[in-house]
C-alpha cells in the first residue's frame, strides 16, 4: 500500500471553493480504485494550509489512477475550475508506507 500526503497552500478567502473541489475528489479517488481519507481543513492557526490524505494498494496503481484522471471528464473539469479560480497556490505530495504490528 503507498498513502499520497498532500499538502495544500490555499487562498483563505476562497475556502468555500477549495471545499467543493476537496469534496469532489472524495469521490473521483474512490470511483477509480483507490481509499480516501479525507481533507483537513484549517480550523485552528494558519488559515491557509490543508491537507489530505489518500492511499492505493501500489505505486503501480496510483500511477494508473493518474493517467485514468488526467482524461476522466469529472477531474479534467474539476483541474479547468482550480486553474481558473487560483484557490489552491500551491502543493506538494509526499509518499508514504505505512509501518503496521
Amino acid at each position: 500500500m503507498i498513502t499520497c500526503h498532500v499538502k495544500y497552500v490555499i487562498d483563505p478567502y476562497q475556502l468555500s471553493e477549495f471545499e467543493a473541489y476537496a469534496q469532489a475528489w472524495l469521490g473521483i479517488v474512490e470511483r477509480l480504485g483507490g481509499t480516501h481519507h479525507g481533507y483537513f481543513l484549517p480550523s485552528e492557526g494558519a488559515s491557509n494550509i490543508a491537507y489530505c490524505l489518500f492511499s492505493f494498494p501500489s505505486l503501480a496503481d496510483y500511477e494508473s489512477y493518474r493517467h485514468i484522471a488526467m482524461t476522466d471528464p469529472e477531474s479534467t473539469a474539476l483541474v479547468a475550475s482550480l486553474v481558473e479560480k487560483k484557490f489552491i497556490v500551491s502543493y506538494e505530495r509526499t509518499f508514504l508506507r505505512p509501518m503496521l504490528r
